[in-house]
């Protein structure tokens, strides 16, 4: 039994890293132990999602152009992107997928994503370097993006949100365009 418990033990220091449970159903646990992605990346279809699973950082860009995705929850281990990360030209219902990210380094870029009501999956979100760009996002509320801006520790130099803005959120957070 001793034996049994300490080799149990030794595959779990080999292994590593976090595992989450993906909700896509049949992809299982996704190990978080891939490290960075060494380039910049671009989602076009719901496979090139999976390409990523296990990935905690992504080195240059994250292109997510992909209308026929529909969901992100394959990237639920990325805490990074150090280049740009742009959201664009999406139907997707949300970005839950990316409730561990923490910060990107240039810019983030949410335009045109049809039928994108909230934005809780960047709720880990603290830190955006240089510039933030929400905008057509429909059914997308001020409140929702008011809301990241609130959360951010690290504010972006250029903030630029328009075509969503309805102002209907009461009362208005704090750092509201």
């Amino acid at each position: 039994m001793r034996y049994l418990m300490l080799m149990l033990l030794a595959t779990m220091l080999v292994w590593g890293g976090c595992s989450h449970v993906s909700s896509t159903g049949d992809a299982g646990p996704v190990e978080c132990n891939l490290g960075e992605y060494s380039s910049s990346f671009e989602i076009e279809t719901q496979s090139d999602v999976a390409t990523l699973a296990g990935y905690t950082s992504i080195s240059g860009t994250l292109t997510i152009q992909c209308p026929s995705c529909t969901n992100l929850n394959e990237l639920i281990c990325l805490t990074s992107v150090r280049d740009y990360l742009l959201i664009e030209h999406n139907h997707l219902p949300n970005l839950d997928g990316l409730s561990a990210l923490t910060s990107v380094g240039w810019g983030l870029r949410i335009f045109d994503n049809i039928g994108l009501s909230n934005l809780d999956g960047l709720g880990a979100l603290t830190s955006v370097g240089e510039g933030l760009l929400i905008g057509f996002n429909y059914p997308l509320h001020d409140c929702e993006v008011c809301d990241l801006l609130d959360q951010l520790t690290v504010t972006p130099i250029n903030i630029d949100v328009h075509g969503n803005l309805d102002d209907t959120c009461t009362p208005v957070p704090a750092n509201c365009p």
